[in-house]
């Protein structure tokens, strides 16, 4: 019988993917920001990770989050984080009955992609779709373009070239 790894590994370093539950036509994510923003800080201040790369789209997210050593509870911090966004926005989105049934919102879509990161190799290969999504998604034509990525700051840390992936000249291939 094969041996198989367990999917939460304290410590783990993970990559997500968070939609919202109405996804074409919808900016609220790049429209609220700052609210994002104050959301993932004040979830970050009370249960800590760390953030390796990370990209607001106009209706979904992407990022690669690491787990202190000792925890493992990835979907309290998402559920945290979509929850604070929720209530921090008047209620205007339709709402299922299942969902008014159980008070929920209309926000997100209940659950999210979650990858464990195996290997350096697999690491840079998420960090590198992280960046080049806005481009992908047609947001913009370079990289260094689209403000809501971690992508700028990697750069000032020497991490990424500024010019990266940086147009039609690009040799880089991403899937989706």
């Amino acid at each position: 019988m094969p041996e198989y790894r367990r999917i939460w590994q304290p410590g783990g370093v993970y990559f997500f993917t968070v939609n919202l539950l109405q996804r074409h036509g919808n900016d609220l994510l790049v429209r609220r920001m700052d609210l994002l923003r104050r959301v993932v800080k004040s979830v970050k201040n009370r249960h800590p990770f760390r953030i390796h790369g990370w990209v607001v789209l106009p209706d979904h997210l992407h990022c690669i989050i690491e787990l202190p050593a000792n925890d493992m509870d990835f979907s309290m911090r998402w559920r945290l984080i979509k929850m604070g966004l929720s209530k921090s926005l008047p209620v205007v989105e339709k709402r299922s009955v299942v969902r008014i049934r159980r008070g929920e919102r209309g926000v997100w879509q209940r659950r999210y992609w979650e990858h464990l990161i195996r290997d350096e190799k697999d690491y840079q290969a998420h960090m590198d779709y992280i960046h080049i999504n806005p481009v992908k998604h047609g947001l913009v034509n370079r990289v260094c373009e689209w403000p809501y990525s971690t992508f700028h700051r990697l750069v000032e840390r020497g991490i990424y070239p500024r010019d990266w992936a940086g147009g039609e000249e690009s040799s880089l291939e991403y899937n989706d």
